[in-house]
């Protein structure tokens, strides 16, 4: 990832911050946020909505799971 990341809030519920997307993205340096170098950024759905298919980081389906790492070093969304 490069130096300058976008920071989205997990609470959008969005492909960077489920467990289903492989895309690259690390926990946000702020609370309740992931990290990922563009918007446009692609990685598999592995067991959502979108399963076998690329989705881009911003995307969002009705079967978005927290990705795990965020409830450690995160705050979940309400």
């Amino acid at each position: 990832m490069s130096a300058a990341l976008l920071l989205q809030p997990v609470a959008r519920k969005r492909c960077a911050s489920c467990q289903c997307w492989s895309g690259p993205r690390a926990v946000g340096t702020t609370p309740g946020s992931v990290a990922i170098a563009a918007e446009t950024d692609v990685g598999l759905c592995d067991g959502g909505g979108w399963h076998g298919s690329e989705r881009r980081a911003r995307s969002a389906c009705g079967h978005w799971r927290i990705w795990p790492v965020l409830l450690d070093g995160g705050t979940p969304p309400a």
